[in-house]
């Protein structure tokens, strides 16, 4: 994968390509990620990249010229897949950075100060945000997206196993609670069905805890994964089990009809 990044903040972006599983991935050659300065794409000598917004207000806006500027020149003749980082934009998601690790080239552009001139979306394929929150600029969220969707590569992660037991992996659900060791820490211990070796028990044991983690913080994606059949037998079955241990009344259809 080749991986583009437009910012006028370039030292934000570089120091992580130098670290963890993201730096060896550079390391290794399996994603080549370039970080361009928009300030060499900047108009006139002092290679202005920014501007007052039209209609007056706060801030200021970056212009359009630079930023297509430096996309037409990475890009040549080719079409990557270009992603604006924008409070606008659509939530950025799991399933939304295994999509985006089924492409060959990614470019993001990285807002910045009171936004980006809306002429510039005329080349964006997509408009991603991180949350529902304020920051000073769209490299942070640019870092966000590219190490979610480089630990997704073949080969990034050195256990394929740990992607299938990341959180939003399967479905949505959260992931289970996990433990090393000692075995007793500040009077907590290691709950017992894990040292049993008993490896149908442990399964089920971190099936039943992923349901409770997910319906105790995110009820709504338990709702919708019932709603669309999505929870096993084995899996309704827990949540009533998860229900009967909180005290509370069973699925309100009484029923454990089974999914896929």
């Amino acid at each position: 994968m080749r991986i583009d990044v437009l910012t006028v903040m370039p030292g934000v972006l570089e120091c992580f390509l130098r670290w963890g599983v993201v730096g060896r991935a550079v390391e290794r050659g399996t994603v080549q990620v370039n970080i361009i300065n928009l300030r060499d794409f900047g108009i006139g000598r002092h290679k202005v990249v920014d501007d007052a917004p039209y209609g007056g207000g706060p801030g200021m806006v970056l212009k359009p010229e630079p930023i297509v500027t430096a996309y037409q020149h990475i890009a040549g003749g080719g079409k990557p897949f270009v992603i604006l980082t924008e409070p606008g934009g659509e939530p950025f998601t799991q399933e939304t950075a295994v999509e985006l690790s089924g492409k060959k080239w990614l470019v993001i552009i990285c807002g910045r100060y009171g936004g980006v001139d809306e002429r510039v979306k005329s080349i964006v394929d997509m408009e991603i945000s991180i949350g529902d929150y304020v920051l000073s600029g769209g490299e942070l969220p640019a870092v966000v997206v590219m190490d979610a969707v480089i630990r997704l590569l073949p080969g990034v992660l050195g256990n394929k196993e740990s992607l299938t037991a990341d959180s939003f992996t399967d479905r949505g659900l959260l992931s289970y609670p996990v433990y090393t060791r000692p075995r007793e820490f500040m009077g907590m211990k290691v709950p017992d069905v894990l040292l049993s070796g008993n490896h149908r028990e442990i399964e089920r044991w971190r099936k039943l805890q992923a349901l409770k983690r997910t319906l105790e913080k995110k009820p709504k994606t338990i709702e919708r994964l019932r709603a669309k059949g999505m929870l096993s037998q084995e899996e309704l079955e827990l949540l009533e089990e998860i229900k009967r241990q909180a005290g509370t009344p069973p699925l309100s259809d009484g029923s454990a009809k089974g999914g896929a």
